[in-house]
């Protein structure tokens, strides 16, 4: 089963990351080493390298794998980075970035989803990933200031305390929008301010939260 699994991933690298635009080298040798199907509950396994989102329970996804690629390449990681996660859901886009990335602080509000992505990542050796449960919207402004931040669900517009947390030159990718459907958006801070670009359409689950959407709207 372990060469299957090892097949289908450099099937899903082939296919659907290179062959649809990735070019960071990086980013797809992380996605070729990442277990993508340790992330996903046995009964999906066979799905796990397939080109879409799965279901991880909690009414939350793992996303698919072209929309991780292309959110981390966003970021152009060099590998000395602090990274900030919004939503480490299974842990997949955090092992990922962890493969990429000096340090990553992950946050999660679901007490669940947190406990066994901790347990999970810790299993698989990724030392270099801190996760805790917590409103992500607010960032984690005592490990701020970041080089790059990933929000891995959609917000009604980019919360302040994100961009206040990103350090000058830091790049930020996050799906905005309204709750069904967000376009994904890369931000920049420099010096003169904030610098939106915006990178493609995209489907995530509503972030919530203060500075998203809030719990009554959930």
């Amino acid at each position: 089963m372990m060469i299957d699994d090892e097949r289908a991933r450099l099937k899903m690298v082939d296919e659907q990351l290179a062959a649809r635009g990735i070019k960071d080298r990086r980013v797809l040798s992380a996605m070729g080493r990442v277990p993508r199907h340790r992330f996903v509950e046995e009964a999906l396994r066979d799905r796990a390298y397939g080109d879409h989102a799965l279901p991880i329970g909690e009414q939350q996804t793992i996303s698919q794998p072209y929309m991780v690629a292309l959110m981390t390449e966003t970021l152009a990681l060099k590998g000395s980075e602090r990274v900030l996660e919004i939503g480490t859901g299974s842990g997949y886009q955090t092992a990922v970035l962890a493969e990429l990335a000096a340090q990553v602080y992950s946050i999660e509000r679901i007490v669940n989803l947190a406990a066994k992505a901790r347990h999970l990542l810790a299993s698989l050796g990724y030392r270099n990933v801190t996760i805790k449960v917590f409103d992500g919207t607010y960032g984690w402004k005592q490990e701020a200031p970041f080089d790059a931040i990933l929000v891995t669900a959609g917000s009604p517009e980019i919360p302040m305390p994100l961009t206040e947390q990103l350090r000058e030159g830091g790049r930020m990718v996050i799906p905005v929008g309204e709750r069904t459907t967000q376009v994904l958006k890369k931000v920049t801070k420099t010096y003169a301010g904030i610098e939106v670009t915006a990178l493609t359409g995209c489907v995530f689950v509503p972030l919530i939260g203060g500075h998203g959407w809030g719990d009554a709207d959930a």
